[in-house]
């Protein structure tokens, strides 16, 4: 017998089924080969006829090496540059337990709240952090970056302008002190909405002037300056003007919140609560209001309510609030945001507590004072009257900047650089008294001389001293979570406990529709908190990141490799943000054409919320055009549409395959359509997971795309985020694509930027790169064919049961189906929350819910599940179909049932009393699977309506929790 030395493959791991399950598979749904089912689903006339031009793949062992060798290509320098990044220090219980922990970062966003009480109470938490730091009682579960926080904070107010006057008002002020992304970002931002932005001097902003409606604030500035707003807010709400505020959420342990200044929303990051600079990201903006805002906030709230059984239970929030539903009435676009980060910056808050938060502050600002006194010593001055943790350094001339730059890159320190010139020097908390020291050397070797500075006794002279207005004096995290788990063995437990009351992809498969929730492979997380990647600032020279660098360069040739589109930017931090991105790269080509007329876009009736509410924020009017029964773009009305908009038409945004889950034969002709009116054509790559090598959107015809790494190319949904949205173009447009707006440059034509940092989320997109290094051309092909194999084997076992909305002339779905619960409405009183609340008792994630149909059921199972678990899945749906029958056949009662009881949690399991008419052991293990291998719902049905109606969005005091319960009526 011959031997076989080739090493396991990648694609054989990540793909679910064996060769003989597939060949199962293919038998069931009466298809002779893979080859034989893509002929049958993807149109001919899209084909590709060649691979993707794309390396051979790497095994696992050999990837790691070869990355490795990549990564430490990048420099890790002790940065100083600050702008809203800074080391940190991520505890090891967090980073192990938390970070590297597929229960937590599989999860996906908790929409269904009785599986998900674990991350709501992490959210939860995170949301009284801010609240009590800022001094603002309502804050939100995360936003993207803190530039995109301040961006939607103008959004937000310029939609609830207040005065007769002020609602005719256009103009956003900006403090020239703010951090120069924060403004880049903003302007991008107001220029489709018509907000002019005034850039400048906060102390000689005239708020007597009736187009001004707002004003954003840094605090401390960006050249670290502490200032007391509290007479400029004041006098600004005089005049019916509100104010954003952007402050260091680590400095507020220390100084006076803005919300005790009076600011109206307060945001930031997070960044420096556990989570590693990363490049740039991701990491969780905060963005916290007054109550009264509760439904124009963006993004995510998580609240408490309370559930079946009586007991208090979280749930997000007022969601009537969100893109899904109010379209291109929306004010934003936000859908994924960063819940994985916020989660760990929350415990970060949780394992410190207020009081080794407060240490944390006092030592960085400490050696700041340390520094502060040494450079005295070498005579030099030291501008910023009160400052935190950052100091402003003036020097005579460039020259002696640029001498001080050279000394400090041979020493591996990284300062901030002015224009004016001047030194930034900013403290974290990973910082010494022997990184003191190292810095003061450097300055003296500037002034030719030594430094006998003694730092150690320098320590022992620094006080804390702030004026009274500045000084914090009000309590902060007194809640009992943030005061009981400072030891490891404590937090691990809590930590551990929360985990445990979530379900995720370590448990079953989660199939929800347009989500693509595969597998994401141990081999692809572990360079994640490498420090070659997770240490870097995103603002650091580019020398020192060649790593970095030639990691985008070759994700950008992957991506477009797999799109056909020559141009890729890596900016955009979520899907939504990529659609913008896409959005504001075709509006500055048609300007830059000329056609300032084109403002109109066309998206069908089918499409993602986050569609219309991106095309809104682009300036742009959404025309909706209808699809058929068979859930394909109607082309008879479309012709009609683009016939009447003409010359104003911008844009088609579509979804391929479409969100119906079918591969419409028409798209070539639509995108012909659009393109003979003068249009372009935006292409939503949330489902390019059917599609890896088989078309592409060069070969469809679209301008522009985006792609979502956390869907397709197996960047983990942690819960509610992080995402990667990156966008790839046609050669005229990449021109247009968003630039780095701290580097000048000589191409006028890129918009602004989308996220706050020039490659996005960069920390995570090892991710992807690995994947695709892994998978290859055939891997990815491969992936393709089982995604659509799988999703064709679920149709076919669960046709006989449930009606099927959507398919081919084949009778093929794409890579997911949608399942018709309607009619079980009339016949049973049963809807889809009812099937999906009862999935949970059989250990499923339901799939996607009324979208994009209402009263259905999208279920998409990717390439990664098995045959097992996909009959174990068909065995759960089959048997809740038999429950409703026996509603239908009056075996029980419509409103007492199985399904109306969903889910049934082990509290109600262990009580001597058994409330229902229908047996426990049909409740709790109707299949025999669950007697060996069950998961327990944490919570039974959750009121959502009361939550709302009661909306508490903080952590409550034991006394305040009580009284809560008696007037709720909870047990």
């Amino acid at each position: 017998m011959s031997i076989n030395f080739d090493k396991e493959t990648f694609p054989h791991r990540h793909i679910g089924p064996s060769d003989e399950q597939i060949a199962e598979m293919l038998d069931a749904i009466n298809a002779d080969s893979l080859e034989q089912l893509i002929d049958e689903t993807v149109p001919t006339n899209i084909r590709l006829s060649d691979p993707l031009n794309l390396e051979a793949p790497m095994n696992e062992h050999q990837f790691l090496n070869e990355f490795k060798k990549l990564a430490d290509q990048n420099e890790i320098c002790d940065s100083y540059i600050g702008m809203g990044y800074h080391d940190t220090i991520t505890p090891n219980v967090i980073l192990r337990n938390v970070i590297e922990n597929p229960g937590w970062y599989t999860a996906y966003t908790p929409y269904q709240a009785e599986i998900a009480q674990g991350r709501l109470e992490a959210l939860l938490n995170f949301q009284t952090m801010v609240t009590d730091l800022t001094g603002r009682e309502l804050a939100n579960a995360s936003l993207l970056d803190e530039g995109t926080a301040a961006a939607e904070a103008m959004s937000m107010l310029y939609s609830m302008r207040r005065g007769v006057k002020r609602k005719q008002a256009h103009t956003f002020f900006v403090s020239e002190q703010c951090h120069p992304q924060t403004i880049d970002i903003i302007k991008g931002r107001a220029e489709p909405l018509d907000i002019e932005v005034i850039v400048g001097d906060h102390h000689q902003v005239d708020v007597t002037d009736q187009e001004l409606f707002s004003m954003l604030l840094q605090y401390p500035t960006t050249d670290g300056s502490v200032e007391d707003y509290t007479h400029l807010i004041d006098t600004a709400h005089e005049h019916n003007i509100n104010v954003v505020v952007a402050a260091d959420l680590l400095s507020l342990t220390l100084l006076t919140p803005p919300g005790e200044m009076g600011a109206d929303v307060v945001v930031g990051s997070t960044q420096r609560f556990g989570v590693p600079m990363g490049y740039g990201g991701p990491h969780a903006a905060y963005f916290a209001t007054r109550k009264k805002y509760k439904r124009k906030v963006p993004g995510r709230i998580i609240g408490l309510s309370k559930n079946r059984e009586g007991q208090p239970a979280y749930r997000m929030a007022l969601q009537t609030r969100e893109q899904h539903i109010r379209r291109e009435r929306a004010t934003s676009n936000i859908c994924t945001a960063q819940v994985f980060l916020a989660v760990i910056a929350g415990f970060y808050g949780i394992y410190h507590g207020p009081n080794g938060l407060r240490r944390i502050a006092e030592r960085i600002h400490g050696l700041a004072k340390i520094t502060e006194l040494g450079l005295q010593k070498l005579g030099f001055e030291q501008e910023n009257s009160h400052y935190f943790d950052t100091l402003r350094i003036p020097l005579s001339d460039k020259e002696k900047q640029q001498q001080l730059r050279s000394i400090c890159e041979h020493e591996n320190i990284n300062l901030r650089y002015f224009e004016d010139p001047a030194v930034g020097i900013s403290f974290d908390e990973n910082k010494t008294l022997t990184d003191v020291k190292k810095l003061l050397n450097t300055f003296a070797q500037l002034k030719n001389t030594s430094n006998d500075c003694d730092v150690k006794q320098l320590s022992k002279q620094v006080t804390l001293e702030y004026p009274d207005a500045l000084k914090r004096n009000s309590d902060y995290m007194q809640q009992a979570v943030f005061n009981c788990y400072h030891s490891e063995h404590e937090m691990l437990r809590y930590l551990k406990r929360l985990e445990n009351k979530d379900l995720s992809l370590t448990h079953s498969m989660i199939p929800l529709g347009s989500c693509t929730m595969k597998l994401n492979a141990t081999t692809e997380m572990i360079p994640l908190t490498w420090p070659e990647f997770s240490k870097l600032h995103p603002y650091a020279p580019q020398q020192q990141a060649k790593g970095y660098q030639q990691l985008f360069s070759e994700v950008e040739d992957q991506l477009s490799a797999i799109t056909g589109l020559p141009a890729v930017s890596l900016q955009p931090n979520s899907g939504a943000q990529g659609e913008l991105c896409g959005l504001m790269t075709i509006r500055a080509y048609h300007r830059h054409q000329g056609e300032q007329q084109r403002n109109v876009t066309i998206i069908p009736e089918s499409a993602h919320g986050t569609n219309p509410a991106s095309a809104s924020m682009a300036g742009m009017e959404v025309i909706v055009t209808a699809c058929h029964e068979n859930g394909n773009i109607g082309i008879s009305e479309l012709k009609k549409n683009v016939k009447a908009i003409g010359d104003k038409l911008a844009a088609i945004m579509v979804t391929y395959p479409s969100t119906h889950g079918v591969f419409e034969k028409d798209i070539q002709q639509i995108c012909q359509l659009v393109h003979n009116q003068g249009g372009l054509v935006y292409l939503d790559g949330a489902n390019m997971n059917a599609q890896l090598g088989f078309t592409n959107m060069d070969e469809i015809g679209a301008d522009i795309c985006h792609l979502n790494l956390h869907k397709t190319f197996s960047i983990p949904h942690g819960g509610g985020g992080p995402g990667v949205g990156p966008v790839a173009a046609t050669k005229k447009l990449g021109p247009f694509l968003p630039g780095n707006p701290l580097e000048p440059t000589d191409n006028k034509t890129t918009i602004h930027n989308i996220s706050a940092a020039q490659w996005g989320s960069a920390g995570i997109l090892p991710i992807s790169y690995s994947y695709i290094k892994m998978m290859g051309s055939s891997g990815l092909r491969r992936a393709s064919q089982v995604a659509i194999l799988n999703a064709n084997y679920l149709k076919e076992r669960l046709q006989d049961h449930y009606p099927i909305l959507y398919a081919n002339e084949y009778g093929r779905a794409a890579h997911e189906f949608i399942i018709d619960l309607r009619p079980f409405r009339e016949s049973a009183g049963i809807g889809p929350a009812d099937v999906a609340k009862r999935l949970m008792d059989y250990g499923y994630h339901a799939p996607t819910i009324s979208f994009p149909v209402a009263g259905t059921l999208m279920i998409e199972p990717t390439e990664s599940e098995s045959k097992h678990e996909l009959d174990r899945f068909c065995k759960a749906m089959i048997a809740i179909r038999k429950e409703i029958k026996e509603i239908e056949d009056g075996m029980f009662d419509t409103e007492d049932n199985v399904l109306k009881g969903a889910p049934h949690t082990i509290r109600l399991a262990t009580d001597c009393k058994w409330p229902h008419s229908y047996p426990r052991k049909k409740a709790f293990s109707p299949l025999d699977y669950l007697q060996q291998d069950k998961f327990w719902p944490t919570s039974s049905r959750i009121d959502d309506a009361y939550g709302d109606r009661n909306l508490i969005c903080n952590c409550l005091s034991p006394q305040k929790l009580s009284d809560w319960q008696k007037q709720s009526g909870s047990n």
